[in-house]
């Protein structure tokens, strides 16, 4: 795992958050609307600069990818996995790294609404399919997905630095079976690992989504 994460805070969260003024829920608000948390350290890509030409039966670097609606166009490495392109390459820093090896789901985004790891998806295998990532579930007019609120009101994150994942998992989860049951929740969630141990949080978030839309 990555362990490279600041340190520099030493009061307690509910300290913290009082001297700025935030509650508990308006910090989980946060952390769900934008995937914003506690981030590894940056990543550097190697052969970025120089000449940008490609030699006869190379990978095409310059592509386009459908995200959140989007097109947009990057230049990609040919073993760059779509996590690094996500968060470094358009900015998209709700998708986390965590273990970047496929084990832990932080960087859980959505490929044709399907779950998958981005740290184990090379970009270049995506071209022409869309791509939601948890900055693309907001409305256009602001409203948050209902598994967002639900994750709110449920008090779902505590670090927050696995929500975004369990937030697409669980989205992904209720395109496919609006009604499932906690078993069925629990076995859709499992490959998102919560360093806090707020599973229960968690399926309870899931439950509520899932009442609430039917």
């Amino acid at each position: 795992m990555n362990t490279n994460f600041s340190r520099e805070v030493v009061l307690s969260d509910d300290e913290a958050m009082g001297r700025v003024g935030m509650s508990r829920r308006d910090f989980i608000k946060g952390i769900i609307a934008t995937g914003a948390s506690i981030s590894a350290m940056g990543y550097v890509f190697g052969g970025c600069a120089g000449d940008m030409g490609s030699a006869p039966g190379a990978v095409e670097r310059l592509i386009s990818l459908n995200v959140n609606g989007r097109v947009r166009r990057v230049d990609v490495l040919p073993q760059e996995t779509l996590a690094m392109t996500l968060r470094y390459k358009l900015g998209l820093t709700g998708t986390k790294l965590g273990c970047d090896r496929g084990e832990c789901g932080a960087c859980t985004v959505m490929v044709d609404d399907v779950a998958m790891y981005s740290c184990s998806t090379l970009t270049h295998r995506v071209r022409g399919r869309s791509i939601v990532t948890v900055e693309g579930l907001e409305g256009e007019d602001g409203d948050l997905h209902p598994v967002q609120r639900a994750f709110i009101e449920e008090l779902g994150p505590q670090c927050g630095f696995c929500t975004p994942g369990q937030v697409m998992s669980a989205v992904a989860l209720l395109n496919i079976n609006p009604s499932p049951t906690r078993e069925e929740a629990r076995v859709a969630m499992s490959g998102n690992l919560c360093r806090c141990g707020a599973y229960d949080n968690y399926l309870n978030s899931v439950m509520r989504a899932a009442k609430e839309a039917s």
